[in-house]
């Protein structure tokens, strides 16, 4: 009985029940791989030392070549909305921000968005003002500069 298959043969289901433990994530496949090489080096009667070298270089290779490619594709997509559109533009308030009394509203680019004042101030109806970030379904706001409108 080839003790050094049997060996191979065992590491290969470790690393594939790892593997399918974390789908889509490619953490051992490669090692799985690398211990078949070795399995088929062990099975044609090579030396350990042959069978281990081959395992290494095998793996690293497909570890260091196809990484990088596969990392590419598995990237999460961020898609942006609308809403990052929002911060930066400038719009005007139509019911005055108060951030003690939670009140305040703009108009941005013709809808109404609930605004609180970013600097905590209170913040007149009437006043243009800019979209510094975006809560949920707030917007945080700073009065536009005179010097800036111009």
């Amino acid at each position: 009985m080839n003790w050094a298959a049997i060996s191979w043969l065992v590491l290969m289901i470790v690393f594939l029940i790892v593997e399918a433990a974390c789908p889509f994530h490619l953490v051992s496949v490669w090692f799985a791989v690398g211990s078949l090489a070795a399995l088929l080096c062990a099975a044609l009667g090579a030396p350990v030392w042959l069978q281990t070298t081959l395992f290494v270089v095998v793996s690293g290779g497909l570890l260091a070549l196809l990484w990088p490619w596969v990392r590419k594709y598995l990237k999460p997509q961020l898609t942006s909305t609308n809403v990052d559109a929002v911060i930066g533009s400038v719009g005007r308030v139509t019911t005055a921000i108060d951030n003690v009394e939670a009140q305040g509203q703009v108009k941005l680019g013709g809808m109404e968005w609930t605004a609180r004042s970013t600097s905590g101030g209170p913040i007149a109806k009437g006043t243009e003002i800019r979209v510094d970030r975006v809560e949920g379904v707030k917007v945080f706001v700073t009065p536009v500069e005179e010097t800036e409108k111009v």
